[in-house]
């Protein structure tokens, strides 16, 4: 004959999976695909138009951390050496 400790923990690993399939795994699911069909619906106008802004300052700060670095390799020819 089992013990009551026994019972009683069979009864608890037995709920665990239910609960789970009742409450964890339908929000898992719908969250899962939610991201799915936004990433499969691309950038909106929104997004696009940020990523454009983002672009041309990225662009600008590129063009102005060469003439950084090539003044600097004029005016202090070993500054790389020291970082």
């Amino acid at each position: 004959m089992m013990n009551l400790g026994v019972v009683e923990l069979l009864n608890n690993l037995t709920i665990l999976p239910i609960l789970f399939l009742i409450f964890v795994a339908p929000l898992w699911l719908f969250l899962h695909y939610r991201s799915k069909r936004q990433v499969s619906q691309g950038l909106s106008h929104e997004q696009v138009e940020q990523l454009t802004v983002l672009s041309g300052q990225a662009d600008t700060m590129a063009k102005r951390i060469s003439v950084l670095e090539s003044l600097l390799d004029h005016e202090a020819p070993h500054w790389r050496e020291r970082s």
